[in-house]
């Protein structure tokens, strides 16, 4: 097999593999969100069910919760395809250690900012809105880029539930062709290239949002 038949081959997995990275990312942020701010924010009525959620997912194992959902959930009724399984477990899981990057941010807006805010008369909601989120976007970007290259190095963990990403498409190549070092070098290189997009285009928000709450300022 060619180079240009391996790249070919290894192609249609990675085209999973960012589908993967991008649906759990997403279903990621709309968790971490809300959690991050009932825990730095909330009322207590909120911050303990997000503090449970947030100890439980970080405290076990990403691929035991994958292969519960995978191989439990159908036990009860509730039988999910593999890649939608996959995509909620990622999620979830990731949704988790998002949360906490929200809580430090929100947590780490310097105290003057909310001086001045409430020396401005601003309703509480209000100053929340204008002053603290925009500052604490700007420092959680970096760490959620951070975070989204380890989600897409997580995604491998999938192939164990057949879904046929990178990894998945890469052992049956490899055992195709009985040239497991091209394959996985390739692999490797795919998974960096993957990585340096995500890690680019992470930079280049954090610093137009920094340029752009600078003007601001």
């Amino acid at each position: 097999m060619t180079s240009a038949q391996l790249l070919a081959a290894i192609a249609g997995g990675m085209a999973a593999t960012v589908a993967l990275t991008v649906l759990s990312g997403l279903l990621a942020a709309a968790i971490a969100l809300p959690m991050g701010l009932a825990r730095a924010r909330g009322p207590r009525l909120l911050a303990w069910p997000a503090a449970v959620y947030v100890e439980f997912f970080r405290g076990t194992s990403l691929l035991v919760q994958l292969f519960w959902l995978f191989f439990v959930l159908p036990l009860f009724g509730l039988s999910l395809p593999a890649f939608t399984t996959a995509v909620l477990a990622l999620g979830l899981n990731y949704g988790a250690y998002g949360a906490e990057i929200v809580r430090g941010a929100v947590n780490s807006v310097p105290r003057a900012m909310h001086e001045a805010a409430a020396a401005l008369a601003l309703p509480r909601l209000l100053a929340f809105r204008l002053v603290v989120m925009p500052l604490a976007l700007v420092l959680l970007l970096r760490p959620w880029g951070t975070l989204m290259v380890q989600l897409l190095k997580a995604t491998s963990l999938v192939s164990l539930v057949t879904v046929a990403e990178t990894t998945f498409r890469a052992n049956q190549l490899a055992q195709l062709t009985l040239d497991a070092p091209r394959v996985f070098g390739a692999v490797m290189l795919a998974y960096l290239l993957l990585s340096g997009c995500i890690a680019g285009a992470t930079a280049l928000a954090a610093r137009a949002v920094e340029r752009r709450w600078a003007l601001k300022a």
